[in-house]
């Protein structure tokens, strides 16, 4: 109802979202399809809620936060988010805006209790799920009405028309409940890997910084910056050691220039913009952590000679 009665719908979203995410909503202002309003979140890599609400307006049917992100790993303040929108709403008497979050990347790690949460949309892939398969999830909430995508059937609750996948759908869900039963004990262990490869670090060299806020970020991820070191020559370096990390998402790694998400935090807008990021996972032991310190130190030795 709300969106035949809005000519130009208007959307709120984050400047370090996932390319597919982000890239879809600018999609959609070039066609004029949709207002989008961007907003910066702060140094440590997350959004402040309070800004997200004083963007919304009469038009807003869309808020869309991610619940971590994928390059420098910083969880997002969901459910204050949703606290924010929920006044608002209360406040104006509106059925929107609705809230999504892509918690692609949270659902190995991170409380999936959408109730919880406070969000009316939430959207999973099997793809960062071990054994889960090629399949994406889209959680809605009971009310919330979406129009299909395309025309062609009515599988899928009459959203997405198709025969559905089965065995796909099957894998996710059985791998699903295996990342929910080992979630805690192995978000505590890498946790404590995470903690001890930052300060290992750190201490190497004082020019390096961690990227993202220390403490609301995922257990698996270590993301960090060399002034005045391409991060893609220190990536081509790890991997001649058999250490596997990257220099941005790997959805935009070959397009040139540094990542959108560090340029987005990042203190020193005329220094390197790139960042490293390590993942660690269910096979990552600290004899790996020791490993890697020694080779960034053997790098970096080896890489002052050029960049200092």
């Amino acid at each position: 109802m709300l969106a035949q009665l809005i000519k130009i719908p208007h959307i709120i979203t984050t400047n370090i979202e996932h390319p597919s995410v982000l890239e879809t909503y600018k999609l959609l202002e070039k066609r004029k399809l949709a207002e989008i309003s961007i907003v910066p979140v702060e140094q440590s890599g997350i959004i402040d809620p309070k800004k997200i609400k004083r963007e919304i307006k009469n038009n807003t049917v869309l808020v869309s936060v991610m619940y971590a992100n994928n390059e420098i790993g910083t969880i997002q303040p969901i459910r204050e988010i949703a606290k924010e929108i929920k006044h608002w709403k209360k406040n104006q008497k509106s059925l929107f805006p609705l809230f999504h979050t892509d918690a692609v990347q949270a659902v190995n790690y991170l409380d999936l209790n959408v109730e919880k949460l406070g969000v009316d949309l939430l959207s999973l892939s099997g793809s960062k799920i071990e054994g889960a398969g090629r399949v994406g999830v889209l959680f809605k909430k009971a009310g919330v009405m979406l129009a299909p995508v395309f025309g062609g059937g009515d599988q899928e609750q009459g959203i997405r028309p198709g025969t559905e996948n089965l065995l796909a759908i099957l894998k996710f869900a059985d791998a699903l409940k295996l990342v929910e039963n080992i979630k805690e004990k192995e978000t505590k262990r890498l946790t404590s890997l995470r903690d001890y490869f930052i300060a290992k670090i750190q201490v190497l060299d004082p020019r390096i910084s961690i990227n993202g806020d220390l403490q609301n970020r995922l257990p698996n991820n270590v993301n960090v910056s060399f002034e005045n070191i391409p991060s893609d020559l220190l990536v081509v370096e790890l991997s001649s050691r058999g250490i596997m990390a990257s220099a941005k998402s790997a959805c935009k790694s070959k397009e040139a220039g540094g990542s959108y998400v560090i340029k987005a935090i990042c203190k020193k807008p005329n220094g390197e913009l790139g960042g490293v990021r390590f993942s660690l996972g269910h096979q990552t032991t600290k004899t790996d952590i020791d490993y890697t310190v020694q080779a960034l130190k053997e790098i970096l030795l080896k890489l002052k000679k050029w960049y200092n």
